[in-house]
């Protein structure tokens, strides 16, 4: 079992700092039973942070594997209007969001792609405005994750399974920067000035675009949209209420044009979507849009995501991340993207967050999508950073300037 005082501290730690749970409001834990004494303990710190009330949306990956083997597709795909309204309800109460994640790997290995696809598109489309809420910004909200099992078994496989355990515990509460000796809420206020102090120099150069090469293939030029705003550690909802999305982070991210991604992009860490890991892939742009992959293992999967929708095989974020950075250092493949694009440069697949262009937040999407903006209901990050990595930004007047060499920032 973890540390009861790192669970407290972790807990506080997502409450204080990732959501930032204000006095008198709703607090939602999206959660797992696999996740059950971290969830209580985020359930308590809420409410010690003055939350109204904090409501529970439970999920159970092999019970939702056993609906993927046993029910119809078409009862699958229905989406109960009561679940619609609930979140509804969420949204028109202004309540905010804590997610707890604690995967199960390969849990949906062998289940029908399209089935899956189509189950999956049926559930986006219908909480499509809840998914625009939240990456508008329009209220706070964080992801956080809790061992299992089956994980740190997956992760550890020479180590005794109650090990294997204890050992991914560790690795989760140092990579949020969790220990017993500090105040993890005032170092992260310092870990946020220091994603603060990247982002600005990015944002003073204003490029135009990034061209990415290493040895293994990656080949890429990526354009920038007009007016677009590099961000990190912190961020500021609609209601001026400052939170951090993603525990751990060490990102600067921001909005490509839609059409201007050319080239080839080589994955440098497996993808875990749903439940299938996905393996020694590439990808192929021209004029924005993947026309061309290949995966070693499980290409179906990623075909998948491809074809969710007409936009998501075009990129709605990149984001730059040093090769030597903590999570990097750790030499863990955590098999889980909140932890592994925060070890790796890293790109989305699909929709961009509004908040990575100015005014962005507060514009109509339709108008956002005439500037180049990609809107779509897929946002899949894969990460592509190595330790040769080089990247050089092309500024407005052309001139080339050396962002990253061998992995790491230089500028």
């Amino acid at each position: 079992m973890p540390n009861q005082i790192l669970i407290e501290k972790y807990a506080r730690l997502a409450v204080r700092t990732g959501a930032n749970v204000q006095k008198g409001q709703l607090v939602v834990i999206r959660t797992t039973t696999d996740a059950v004494e971290l969830t209580r303990a985020v359930a308590k710190e809420a409410y010690l942070a003055g939350a109204k009330r904090v409501h529970l949306i439970w999920n159970d990956e092999y019970i939702s594997r056993y609906g993927y083997d046993y029910a119809d597709i078409e009862n699958l795909k229905e989406v109960p209007q009561y679940s619609i309204d609930q979140y509804q309800y969420f949204v028109d109460q202004g309540a905010c969001f804590i997610s707890i994640l604690s995967p199960i790997p390969n849990v949906l290995s062998g289940v029908d792609g399209k089935k899956l696809q189509e189950v999956t598109y049926a559930s986006q489309k219908a909480l499509q405005f809840f998914r625009e809420h939240t990456m508008g910004n329009k209220t706070q909200w964080t992801l956080v994750a809790a061992a299992n099992e089956k994980w740190a078994a997956k992760l550890f496989p020479t180590m005794d399974v109650k090990e294997a355990t204890e050992k991914l515990w560790d690795a989760i509460f140092k990579a949020c920067r969790v220990d017993l000796e500090n105040d993890p809420v005032e170092t992260w206020k310092n870990h946020n000035q220091y994603l603060k102090t990247i982002t600005k120099k990015l944002n003073d150069f204003n490029f135009k675009a990034l061209k990415f090469n290493n040895s293994i293939g990656t080949d890429l030029t990526v354009e920038l949209i007009e007016d677009h705003i590099w961000a990190g550690g912190a961020e500021v909802a609609v209601n001026g209420v400052v939170f951090n999305p993603n525990m751990p982070t060490e990102e600067a991210f921001t909005m490509p044009y839609k059409w201007g991604t050319q080239g080839k992009v080589v994955a440098t860490k497996p993808l875990n979507n749903q439940g299938r890991i996905i393996e020694d892939f590439w990808l192929e742009f021209k004029d924005g849009k993947v026309v061309d992959f290949d995966a070693r293992i499980d290409k179906e999967a990623l075909e998948g995501i491809l074809n969710m929708d007409e936009n998501a095989r075009y990129i709605g974020e990149i984001a730059l991340i040093s090769h030597d950075s903590p999570i990097s250092n750790m030499d863990i493949l955590f098999l889980n993207t909140l932890y592994d694009e925060n070890a790796s440069c890293h790109m989305a697949l699909g929709r961009a967050y509004p908040m990575n262009i100015k005014g962005g937040l507060t514009a109509d999407i339709q108008e956002l999508e005439k500037k180049g903006y990609n809107n779509s209901l897929v946002h899949c990050d894969f990460m592509f950073g190595s330790s040769d990595m080089k990247i050089v930004g092309l500024t407005q007047d052309g001139k080339e300037i050396l962002v990253f060499e061998n992995g790491n920032f230089v500028i």
